[in-house]
């Protein structure tokens, strides 16, 4: 969302790069019309290398946080911090691109650009069903951090389904003279009859809960703090508290996003279990920080809101350590998979799994399996034709494994599970491609538990042109890594346990 090491650029109106349809952003005070420019991409634009095939990206420029999420009348809203013209951070922006199965995106012209009060950076968006606001029954409302001298908070609405915002007169609705409270994720709060914000204090370390009956009038209820003795000093973002139905009875999740001080190095999103009682968060007794995913690319994930039942999480695929390094051109950035997030025992204790959507069936193909001989290399793609991939592989726990995934240049990503220790290490140096373009970027050993209690892995491994996802034991366990190979690994072996393996393609989607 927001490197304060970066300068914000103080432009007075921004001309916004779009896609398909010319875009205007309103502002009730002074009428300003902010247009975008007309540019229509063409599929060459796709086929870059580096290009993920089954992930979102911007057809250009820089991405990065997934912002106001919102499913209604049957599409998905993505809005993400944008930059419309270069692919770096700056100018930041609502970019706007929507789904109806979580995989196909269409992208729109961008939604909201900065105003007088700053650049819009990251936040929500609801849908107002009973009029709280005053602009109409199931208005789409964005809750946004407007970062100019300091982050305070505003909102805009939109009658055309997000395809343009028109800011609140009196905005901003939380004023505030620091730097220290942004990325508002509002909620509806049924048992209280109240929406409920949560707002990030940055560098405090803390997250504050409000609360309205109108979208515009806001009260502060409460203050979440822990103490993590590790991380004595990071960056708390991106708060998301979500609640869920677990064996009869509710419980809430609060994800807090961290950077630095993440599970590896750079940024890392943790989460906390407890209850939620309209006012205030308690956290379960816990061994915190828990992670969401012990890769180093996922980022600033939150979840869609008005999905009823169904929690579906999206992150940002990159690391605040390399973000703006990362060999990517003309784009910057990439989105995670989309997860459904669920509650699940492991030792008794709840964890927070992610296994990916079950949409991901709409674009895989059939699955070819594959004899379990150990130590022999086979070819499981062609990469001339598939573009990305998933892996599903059984091993026993009852020795040490060791997983590579190459291509023809030997490029390698190594993968090793530590049977007695209930571990899994993958291995990103200069061996798994490009890796020059950061000195942060090569992590040796990037360790993460298996969160299983059986005596066999489940292992579910998507590949695209330049990542790996990793989920153990249907996503007890989440890993994302970026990868840079100059071609996409083909080729896998295995050696130690017993297993059994089956892989199929998976379609482009933007074929």
């Amino acid at each position: 969302m927001k490197n304060w090491c970066t300068k914000l650029f103080m432009v007075a109106t921004l001309m916004s790069t779009s896609l398909g349809r010319r875009c205007i952003v309103k502002n009730d005070q002074n009428n300003k019309e902010n247009p975008s420019i007309d540019d229509h991409p063409s599929n060459e634009l796709f086929n870059e290398q580096f290009r993920p095939q089954i992930h979102f990206t911007p057809s250009k420029n820089w991405m990065n946080d997934p912002n106001g999420m919102v499913y209604v009348d049957g599409t998905y809203h993505l809005f993400f911090q944008y930059n419309p013209e270069a692919n770096v951070w700056g100018n930041m922006s609502w970019g706007h691109a929507t789904s109806t199965d979580l995989m196909h995106w269409t992208e729109h012209p961008v939604a909201i650009t900065r105003d007088e009060l700053g650049d819009v950076f990251s936040g929500s968006a609801v849908i107002d069903k009973y009029n709280t606001a005053g602009y109409g029954n199931d208005t789409m409302i964005a809750i946004f951090t407007s970062a100019g001298s300091a982050q305070q908070q505003s909102i805009a609405y939109s009658i055309d389904d997000g395809l343009t915002f028109t800011r609140y007169e009196n905005n901003p609705i939380i004023k505030n003279d620091n730097d220290l409270q942004r990325d508002p994720k509002v909620f509806w709060h049924e048992e209280s009859k109240q929406w409920i914000m949560c707002l990030a204090q940055g560098w405090k370390m803390g997250i504050e809960i409000w609360g309205s009956t109108d979208l515009k009038n806001w009260n502060k209820l409460s203050e979440f703090k822990h103490d993590l003795p590790d991380r004595p000093k990071i960056q708390w973002e991106c708060p998301d508290l979500i609640s869920f139905e677990y064996n009869g009875k509710k419980k809430w999740v609060l994800l807090v996003s961290v950077n630095p001080g993440g599970y590896i190095v750079g940024s890392g999103t943790m989460y906390f279990i407890g209850d939620f009682d309209g006012k205030r968060f308690t956290a379960d007794e816990r061994n915190y920080p828990l992670w969401i995913d012990y890769g180093m690319d996922n980022y600033a994930g939150v979840t869609w809101g008005n999905t009823g039942d169904r929690r579906v999480f999206l992150g940002w695929m990159n690391n605040w350590e390399y973000a703006d390094k990362v060999p990517n051109s003309p784009w910057r950035s990439a989105m995670t998979l989309p997860r459904e997030l669920k509650l699940k025992e492991l030792n008794g204790e709840l964890i927070l799994c992610s296994p990916v959507v079950k949409e991901i069936e709409g674009i895989a193909k059939k699955w070819n399996k594959f004899e379990g001989v150990n130590d022999s290399k086979f070819r499981i793609i062609n990469s001339k034709t598939d573009k990305a991939y998933q892996v599903q592989l059984n091993i026993e726990l009852n020795k040490d494994s060791i997983i590579t995934l190459s291509n023809s240049k030997d490029e390698k990503l190594i993968i090793e599970i530590d049977a007695a220790n209930r571990k899994l290490t993958t291995h990103r140096d200069d061996k798994t491609g490009q890796s020059d373009f950061s000195d942060k970027y090569v992590i040796k050993s990037i360790d993460a538990p298996l969160n299983t209690e059986s005596s066999t892995l489940k292992l579910d491994i998507y590949v695209d042109q330049s990542s790996v996802e990793i989920l153990s034991d249907d996503g007890r366990m989440s890993m994302t890594n970026l990868v840079f190979p100059s071609s996409i690994y083909d080729s896998l072996s295995v050696s130690g346990a017993k297993y059994t393996i089956k892989i199929r393609p998976i379609k482009s989607i933007h074929a």
